[in-house]
């Protein structure tokens, strides 16, 4: 378990494998999880208060990241079978 929230681990837990699979196979699966940490490492700063941009901001940067873990997410759900 991470120190940052939200890590894919945490939302996935009971999916390690499928997870550890995927950043091996999947180089598309390899970006999304890039692009989920950027972004959720971005909220976490900011829900800190290391980084104090606009709230609109803010708002864009967690419906970027539900949106990744949507798509994320079925991108898991399709590797389990």
């Amino acid at each position: 378990m991470s120190n940052t929230p939200h890590v894919l681990a945490d939302v996935f837990p009971e999916d390690h494998s499928v997870l550890h699979k995927l950043k091996l196979a999947n180089p598309h699966f390899v970006t999304l999880s890039d692009r989920y940490h950027e972004v959720n490492d971005e909220i976490h700063r900011i829900d800190a208060g290391i980084d104090t941009p606009s709230d609109d901001y803010a708002e864009t940067l967690k419906k970027m990241r539900l949106a990744l873990v949507d798509e994320i997410s079925g991108i898991v759900s399709a590797a389990k079978g």
